[in-house]
């Protein structure tokens, strides 16, 4: 193999991710009200595998061909009830890249529609706080660290260093903001603290 055939395989790649394990589109809803705009969340059915109860903007998984904006107005149609006809898409915003191999694609969006139909089997209520608030206010941002954990039989000697490697670690913050006795923290609270950051700076 050579140099033009390299080039000829790989010119019209698109360059991605490595160790991606999944993509997640979601929306990141804004809405209109007497007070001015507002983010919309949901809280997670108290039934779900996982992270049941806690706070999070509608989306999920992509599938196959979808892009990330395809699979945010799905998922907000299937969680939420609102038809994608009634979402104006605004802007992508920064993508987050969980310690867990998924890649998240928020999208700013503004929700037309007043009229909500909760799934129950993902929802189990919705609210809104003010964007002015994200504005004005700075999250409790606690660091969770992350240490490696090899497993005893890693062959140490394949790699030259016999004796054992020192392993990285890592650390993650987590922004939490609270509002009106909701916890709004994590890959949400991140999201949210990107987009105030962004508008702040912008």
């Amino acid at each position: 193999m050579d140099v033009a055939e390299i080039r000829k395989k790989l010119s019209s790649r698109a360059p991605g991710f490595q160790g991606i394990r999944g993509e997640y589109g979601l929306l990141v809803p804004l809405v209109e009200g007497p007070a001015g705009l507002s983010l919309l969340f949901e809280v997670r059915a108290a039934a779900l595998r996982r992270q049941p109860g806690e706070v999070c903007f509608p989306g999920g998984r992509m599938e196959p061909g979808e892009t990330p904006a395809d699979c945010a107005l799905r998922e907000t149609w299937e969680e939420l009830g609102i038809p994608p006809g009634e979402v104006e898409e605004i802007v992508p915003l920064d993508r987050l890249l969980h310690q867990s191999g998924d890649l998240m694609h928020p999208i700013l969006g503004q929700v037309k529609t007043r009229e909500f139909r909760l799934n129950p089997n993902e929802v189990e209520a919705v609210f809104q706080a003010p964007l002015s608030f994200f504005l004005e206010t700075e999250p409790l941002c606690p660091v969770c660290v992350l240490e490696p954990r090899v497993a005893e039989d890693f062959p140490y000697s394949e790699i030259g260093f016999p004796k054992g490697y020192p392993w990285r670690g890592g650390q993650v913050d987590v922004p939490i903001y609270q509002w009106e006795g909701r916890a709004i923290w994590g890959l949400t609270g991140r999201i949210v603290r990107g987009l105030a950051e962004a508008l702040r700076n912008g």
